[in-house]
């Protein structure tokens, strides 16, 4: 089988663009162990027992896919014909080993992306993150020369899938702010006053707790308000980014450009799904799925890594072909820039291993 075949195959199934991702060396490709017979309905099955490539490119509009190495074991290919023309059927193999595999490309919904083929998930439902359920860590922010806190320290504490602002500290020369939420936004109280750092569109949303005031003093907060991760994330993200950049006020982005993160988010189990995508977490107690969260500066980015990915059970559904895998262990780097209006994403896999991964044109 040549390179050329190989690219007819993928093209045949994605629609991708195939090319080498080192120019100078060009791709390769090896097979061992390849087999043909006829299938079934006047086809052709495929078995290949390693297939091995490296130095691959594929695109798919202003999406790009590059792979350093990439090991295929145990390949079954079922291939029919319809009215003379061969299309690929299906695709699965026992398992796959990859490295340097790097995907990038615009941060939005494309058009044709839809939700996963789940019928236990309903359009409302689309977007569900039980592992923000069971977060624990510390989120930690060191803004510089603020025009609203002057150099300050933020420490926002993460229990059981919960902030509580009682707990978060902003620490500064002199007296120290406070952060809480209250029906209007999430705030600073500055020692000179509050302001919004984010402004909600309607309130309440899910998963707040508002702040409360005394009875007898009502400008005095007696409580700062908790924050639900998991119940605010679905419920901001359902609403479609339209509705999320005018919460942020100037003031905010003033701050961001001026932050630095950095923290620990250890995830819990349990599915993680979105338009397009699902996938289940797993390995909580073994110490899987903590993110490592740091930014120079959180207006240009962010940069989350998982040391140690453990998954199960993920499927994704793109231009009508139906992705899956079994399971998915390897290293996870996500990094989200902002560059000037639109937002790009870069997520790179290394170590990776998929159990019984499985492809299905239509």
């Amino acid at each position: 089988m040549t390179v050329s075949l190989a690219a007819s195959l993928l093209n045949l199934a994605l629609g991708l663009e195939l090319s080498a991702a080192d120019t100078a060396a060009g791709n390769r490709l090896t097979l061992e162990g390849a087999t043909c017979k006829p299938g079934p309905h006047s086809g052709l099955e495929i078995r290949i027992q390693r297939l091995e490539a490296t130095a691959l490119q594929l695109a798919s509009g202003p999406f790009v896919l590059e792979i350093g190495r990439i090991a295929v074991h145990d390949l079954v290919a079922q291939i029919r014909t319809d009215a003379g023309v061969p299309r690929l059927d299906s695709v699965q193999a026992r398992e796959v080993e990859c490295a340097g595999l790097k995907l990038q490309g615009p941060l939005h919904m494309a058009p044709h992306v839809r939700k996963a083929d789940d019928t236990s998930l309903t359009p409302d439902d689309a977007w569900r993150l039980d592992p923000l359920g069971q977060a624990e860590g510390t989120v930690r922010a060191q803004i510089a020369d603020a025009h609203l806190l002057f150099d300050a320290d933020v420490t926002v504490p993460i229990r059981h899938g919960q902030i509580d602002f009682n707990d978060a500290t902003v620490e500064h020369v002199g007296p120290d702010s406070r952060m809480g939420i209250s029906r209007l936004g999430l705030y600073v109280d500055a020692p000179n006053g509050r302001s919004y750092l984010y402004q909600f569109a309607s309130a309440p949303l899910a998963g707040v707790e508002f702040e409360h005031r005394g009875a007898l003093l009502g400008s005095w907060v007696s409580g700062r308000g908790k924050l639900q991760l998991q119940a605010f994330a679905e419920s901001v993200l359902r609403q479609g980014r339209e509705n999320l950049d005018p919460g942020l006020t100037a003031q905010a982005r003033l701050l961001m450009a001026r932050t630095g993160l950095s923290g620990e988010v250890r995830l819990g189990d349990g599915l993680l799904a979105m338009p397009g995508m699902q996938v289940h977490l797993q390995g909580r107690h073994e110490g899987a799925n903590a993110i490592a969260l740091h930014s120079k500066s959180a207006g240009r980015g962010l940069t989350a890594e998982i040391a140690s990915l453990s998954a199960r059970d993920a499927a994704a559904s793109w231009k009508g072909a139906q992705l899956g895998v079994d399971a998915l262990t390897g290293t996870l780097r996500v990094q989200l820039l902002v560059e000037g209006p639109p937002m790009r994403f870069v997520l790179e896999l290394e170590n990776a291993k998929l159990t019984k991964p499985r492809l299905a044109p239509h």
